[in-house]
This record gives C-alpha cells, sequence and structure tokens, in this order.
C-alpha cells in the first residue's frame, strides 16, 4: 500500500457462473503508480473466462490515457458484461465517463455499492479531487494528562517503542511529513521512514516562517525537502539552498506561513495525505483553522505536570460551549500505549 502513490489504491475481482455458484476467476490490485491498474491484473488472470463475467472494483474505470491504457477500454475488449462499481472516480478526467464509455458499449453498470467503504480507502486522493488539498493527520504523542513535553523541550521518549514503529506506517501511506521549526530546534529529527521497506521516502515540509532552520538539521539530509516561510533573509535563503531545501515563500496576512495556501501547493504537487508531526504551535495553527481532518494521538501511562507543553496552542475557553467535539473513530492498544483515531465532529 507505500507504492500507488499519487494514484489511489483499488481492488478487483471478476465473477462467473460455476458448476455450484460464483466462482472467482481474476482477481487484481493496483500495486504501484505507473504500473497497470487493477482491473487489468484480474483481467490478465481471467483469461478467455472474463467474456460474460461480472466485475466488482472499489473505483470507476478510468477513461483516459494516462502513464497506462484506459482500464475501461480494455473491459469492453474483454467482453465483460457487466461491472458493479463501488464509487465513481472524482477525478474530473473520469467522473462519470468510464461509467458512460461501459454502458455506450451495452455494459450493464451498477454504481454505489459499498460506497462508504470504498471512500475509506482513498481518503487523500478525494481530498485532493474535490478539495485541492491533501488530506492531513495530525500524529501527537503525549502523556495521560496531554502533555507532549517537558517546560524544556524534552520529549524523548514519551511513548514506547511500539508505538514510534505504529508511526512508522502512517509515515509510510504518507505523502509528506509537516513539522514546526520548533520541532526541528527542539528535536533536530530526520523525518523519514525506518523499518518499512518502502520505495520513496515521504516529501518533508518545515513551516518555518523565519528560516530559523540551520544548515545541518537532520531533517535536510538527502534533500527532499520544503521549507515554507513568510520573511525573507537573502543571507539563510541562501544557506539553506546549498544545504538542497527548496524554498517556498507564501506569507498570510500575520507575517505567518499560509497554512492553507501551502496544504494547496503540496496539493497541486501530488500529495494526497500529510502526517503532521509537530508541537503545540503549528497543530494548534492547524487546528484554529479547521485543516486537520484526522488526529491519531498515542498516550503513554505518564503524567507529566502542569508546566509541560500541551497538545494545542489554544485560546482560554470560559464555558464548555466552546470545547471541540471529537468523533472517536478507532481505539486500540500499541504495546504499553494507547492509540486514539478521532476527527471532528463538524467534519
Amino acid at each position: 500500500m507505500y507504492t500507488t502513490q499519487p494514484n489511489p489504491w483499488v481492488g478487483c475481482v471478476i465473477v462467473k457462473d460455476g458448476p455450484t455458484g460464483k466462482i472467482v476467476i481474476g482477481e487484481g490490485a493496483h500495486l504501484k503508480a505507473g504500473e497497470p491498474h487493477a482491473e487489468v491484473f484480474a483481467l490478465r488472470q481471467a483469461g478467455d473466462q472474463a467474456k460474460g463475467a461480472t466485475l466488482y472494483v472499489t473505483l470507476e474505470p478510468c477513461s483516459h490515457t494516462g502513464r497506462t491504457p484506459p482500464c475501461a477500454e480494455a473491459l469492453v475488449k474483454a467482453g465483460v458484461a457487466r461491472v458493479v462499481v463501488a464509487m465513481q472516480d472524482p477525478n474530473p478526467q473520469v467522473a462519470g465517463s468510464g461509467l458512460a464509455l461501459l454502458q455506450s458499449h451495452h455494459i450493464e453498470v451498477s454504481s454505489g455499492l459499498m460506497e462508504a467503504q470504498a471512500r475509506q480507502l482513498n481518503p487523500g486522493f478525494i481530498s485532493r479531487m474535490t478539495r485541492n488539498q491533501p488530506y492531513v493527520r495530525s500524529k501527537i504523542a503525549a502523556s495521560l494528562d496531554g502533555k507532549t513535553a517537558l517546560k524544556n523541550g524534552a520529549s524523548q521518549w514519551i511513548t514506547s517503542e511500539a508505538a514510534r514503529l505504529d508511526v512508522q506506517h502512517w509515515r509510510a501511506r504518507s505523502c509528506a511529513i509537516l513539522t514546526g521549526i520548533g520541532t526541528v530546534l527542539s528535536d533536530n529529527p530526520s523525518m523519514t521512514v525506518r523499518e518499512i521497506e518502502i520505495n520513496r521516502q515521504p516529501l518533508k515540509v518545515i513551516v518555518d516562517s523565519q528560516l530559523k532552520t540551520p544548515a545541518d538539521a537532520k531533517i535536510l539530509q538527502g534533500g527532499n525537502v520544503v521549507i515554507a516561510f513568510s520573511q525573507t533573509s537573502p543571507h539563510k535563503e541562501a544557506e539553506l539552498l546549498a544545504a538542497g531545501a527548496e524554498l517556498l515563500c507564501i506569507p498570510n496576512s500575520e507575517g505567518k506561513v499560509c497554512l492553507k495556501t501551502l496544504l494547496s501547493h503540496l496539493a497541486s504537487r501530488e500529495i494526497n495525505e500529510v502526517l503532521v508531526e509537530g508541537g503545540e504551535g503549528l497543530n494548534g495553527a492547524l487546528l484554529a483553522q479547521n485543516l486537520i481532518d484526522e488526529f491519531i494521538l498515542y498516550y503513554a501511562a505518564k503524567l507529566m505536570g502542569g508546566a509541560a507543553k500541551s497538545m494545542f496552542a489554544m485560546p482560554e475557553f470560559t464555558n464548555m460551549k466552546q470545547a471541540i467535539n471529537l468523533q472517536i473513530l478507532d481505539i486500540r492498544q500499541i504495546g504499553a500505549d494507547i492509540r486514539i483515531c478521532a476527527k471532528l465532529e463538524s467534519k
């Protein structure tokens, strides 16, 4: 699942009547961007048996020529009799045209079967196609009293090794990792995928309004880094460019980095999913602008005290109606820690 970006994850099954009922004659999945789509793998496996068969697929077959030929035309050529699609492709290049092509060749088409489950497969791709911004997950490791670092910035390690390994899977499925200058200066992280075999590292993105990132910071090693800033400094810009960073100046009206513009920029680079690994400042800013789609919260059985740093920098609330309500999507134990996946009730 770590090799299809920026394409969506798609699965396909072809079935036909057998002596004792329906039998699977072909199945496939889209494995890597630029390689055949799920339908093609399933057709190859089915061979001549595909003629007159029913094909089930999680996303509408494409009708345009991109890195690969149109899947809808392959289904027509194979003589498939019926196609059942979980959801229509939100890509404007497809958006129903694949289904229309099949119907124009007298192939029976059904759409909407298990659509909710299909949408859960590709939140990033759908978000990029419909909102022009990636799907944003904020990953936070905290103590039971909701603290993410001591007052002096120390935070290694709050959670267990098992939880930190679990984070690697979220990194691996993401197209970009977003962090803030505070985290870079206090933790000097690499922000790379480790312990998991992948064919590419996520883009590393630093929100650094004043270009305080040290030229020898670990996060700059290996390149593949974008630093979003808002206050120009020719000397510092030259230093960071020489260190291999790409610079993006996108100030907002307050002289800080415009986070909404940053996410739109990432979408233009075919970034589907962003994992935020920052401190209370960046998380608070994203939350205030309603830019977080999902929270991945790891809680360790520790208490770090009132002076320690919080999960989000937020203004003081004076009544409970101001509290931000979350909908819990999943709770599970990871090693000695608890992982909670949640989203805003308003989303």
